[in-house]
């Protein structure tokens, strides 16, 4: 079993600790390499399938997971439902995929995946994706979350209930977060505070229904609060 690391990041604070879910020990391997080198992260287990991704996340609650979506005994997707509905407080899960147009990676989503990196991203994208997701302050590859949604989305045909009971400021607020804006940018957006715009955004998750950003945006496109185009 793997054990809490005493180790710190330069600013103090405990590093971010991260499990690897993937078939091809490879990758795995590539992917610890990269992390393991910035002090503010950490590798603290790995997984060589679905199953055993659940398993090990629950052995050691790491903050981020970084899931593929194809993988033996059950799938990325299976994984990433049993963990988030298993575990109080989960992990973020961030879909590592070959394939950015993949209706598997739309279901990761939809299932409460926080983002998608691809296979080919550059080091240094993968390291900022893990530390995004772990802030939860906004959303990864906003434009291919819409260019998803168009692509795969499930239309509903009538209004969502909860557009109703957003403010104003709180629909602006959910457009902005479709684009990507972090709280500050959003704040600076509509001439509030920081504080505020997070308050903001905890009002919108909540009357959405939402576990976080991601999924608040995935139902806005899917009940057409928000149009992909």
């Amino acid at each position: 079993m793997n054990t809490p690391s005493a180790a710190q990041a330069p600013d103090g604070r405990a590093p971010v600790r991260v499990v690897l879910a993937d078939d091809e020990r490879m990758v795995r391997t590539a992917l610890r390499v990269i992390l393991d080198a910035e002090p503010d992260l950490e590798v603290v287990g790995e997984a060589a399938t679905g199953a055993e991704a659940v398993s090990v996340v629950r052995s050691v609650r790491p903050d981020v997971v970084l899931m593929d979506v194809r993988m033996p005994e059950i799938d990325g997707i299976r994984a990433t439902e049993q963990i988030l509905a298993t575990l109080p407080d989960p992990p973020r899960i961030v879909v590592v995929t070959t394939f950015e147009n993949d209706s598997y990676v739309y279901d990761a989503l939809r299932a409460g995946a926080a983002g998608f990196l691809l296979k080919r991203a550059a080091a240094e994208d993968l390291v900022q994706a893990v530390r995004l997701v772990a802030r939860s302050d906004s959303l990864l590859f906003p434009a291919a979350v819409r260019s998803l949604a168009a692509e795969h989305g499930r239309r509903e045909a009538a209004p969502p209930a909860w557009a109703a009971r957003l403010t104003e400021r709180e629909s602006a607020v959910l457009r902005l977060m479709a684009k990507g804006l972090t709280n500050a940018e959003i704040a600076a957006s509509l001439g509030f505070g920081a504080a505020t715009a997070k308050t903001h955004v905890a009002a919108v998750l909540a009357k959405t229904g939402a576990r976080d950003r991601t999924q608040a945006v995935i139902v806005a496109y899917e009940t057409g609060f928000i149009q992909p185009g």
